[in-house]
């Protein structure tokens, strides 16, 4: 029988990242719980990088994807009108968008999250006359080179191999307490020796989750929508990873009672985990001529028929609702088992909804907590400065039960690698 595991090795890339922490063959999954081919069971509180909110096949979902599939529909057929496209649209305009008030034309861009973010700036830019971008420290917005640019991660933008350009990098508001970041970027923008141009927008998440884990807080967003209102700047929400209810509402920008210019979103907008991406902006920004943004997968006809489902399950649920139920949960763990138990020693736990780390401030420590969860049944990963957070990112609908077993497998790591130092 061929060892599976050496044709990875001997012919993928050596680009390839995640499947390095976790060695073996996974075979199935369903819930939040995932198999590998020698049978072993490991609740899963990774999620696909967010790209499962609602679970590993969905029974809902699943069904409308298969009942689509069953009925010889358009499979791709670029951007043209199509039946599940209407429907997306539709959905989404009636159900998520005017409830809440929001008027935001849909863009499809392509299907992953760094072309929503390639498609938002480029927006910004040709409706502003502006090239520059503000962006925050700490943020991860995508792999290619427009989306690099406004990343700050070392490693990932000394990989692009060419200048990265058109972004001015903003301390975020947690890395000097004492610093009002909002009145830096005034005094960037009124200073004529600065040496910063105006941008044509700022771009950042409500919650850095590549960056470590850090909720900017409601205030600073409100601070922000009023910055951007005051100096005729854009405000683009990049919510690929902490929307989709991540963070207990749909939009994680919700919590602080502002309207974004402009939204990204990806990962879960797909319901099952199918590639899709969208751009929200208001109609006043709608400036791209046609083909001016393009793709050839931006027509993913099943990405819409699953994501419609996503939406209507995600509503008819309450996903929202029980994202705050769980949190409470992960909260009680969390501050019994790590907060009151480590703070002596300098552990942090950061976090909203069902997106939270423990910051370890070491990467042997992170990597040896990941590794002893791994072995003990649990899959997570790692985020922050130096990945020395540990990641814990379940599915939003996961039985309280497996939530309770998953963080214990956690908070068990976590002693044993403490405990040997």
């Amino acid at each position: 029988m061929v060892n599976q595991k050496e044709i990875f090795e001997t012919y993928e890339s050596e680009v390839r990242s995640y499947c390095r922490n976790f060695p073996t063959v996974f075979t199935t999954a369903k819930g939040s719980v995932v198999k590998d081919s020698d049978g072993n069971s490991f609740i899963d509180f990774f999620n696909g990088a967010g790209a499962l909110n609602y679970g590993h096949n969905n029974e809902y979902i699943k069904g409308k994807v298969i009942e689509y599939l069953q009925t010889d529909g358009v499979m791709h057929w670029l951007d043209m009108m199509t039946a599940p496209k209407a429907e997306l649209i539709q959905f989404m305009e009636e159900k998520v968008l005017q409830p809440r008030g929001l008027n935001y034309k849909i863009m499809f861009p392509g299907p992953t999250g760094t072309n929503a973010i390639e498609a938002a700036l480029k927006v910004a830019r040709k409706a502003k006359g502006r090239t520059n971008i503000f962006a925050l420290m700490g943020a991860f917005h995508g792999m290619t080179l427009g989306a690099m640019a406004v990343t700050t991660d070392r490693t990932d933008r000394k990989a692009a191999g060419a200048p990265l350009v058109g972004a001015t990098h903003i301390p975020a508001p947690y890395m000097f307490p004492e610093f009002d970041t909002i009145k830096y970027m005034q005094t960037l923008l009124d200073d004529d020796h600065s040496g910063v141009e105006k941008p044509a927008a700022l771009i950042l998440e409500t919650i850095q989750a590549e960056g470590g884990i850090y909720v900017l807080p409601a205030e600073y967003l409100k601070a922000v929508r009023e910055f951007c209102d005051k100096n005729d700047i854009l405000l683009i929400v990049d919510d690929i990873q902490a929307g989709n209810a991540r963070s207990g509402w749909f939009f994680s920008f919700e919590r602080a009672g502002i309207v974004p210019d402009i939204v990204c979103m990806s990962k879960s907008i797909g319901g099952i985990g199918l590639p899709l991406a969208l751009v929200l902006l208001k109609p006043e920004l709608d400036v791209l001529k046609p083909g001016e943004h393009n793709g050839t997968f931006r027509g993913n006809q099943l990405g819409f028929v699953a994501g419609k489902a996503g939406l209507e399950f995600m509503l008819n649920a309450h996903v929202e609702e029980g994202v705050r139920e769980r949190e409470k949960i992960v909260k009680k763990v969390l501050q019994e088992r790590i907060i009151d138990k480590y703070a002596d020693r300098g552990i942090e736990v950061r976090g909203l909804g069902l997106i939270y780390g423990i910051e370890m401030h070491e990467n042997r420590l992170s990597k040896a907590v990941l590794n002893e969860c791994f072995r003990n049944g649990l899959i997570l990963e790692r985020a922050g400065r130096d990945d020395s957070v540990v990641k814990i990112m379940p599915s939003l609908v996961i039985p309280e039960d497996l939530l309770i077993k998953g963080l214990g497998i956690v908070c068990d790591a976590v002693d044993t690698v403490l405990a040997a130092e």
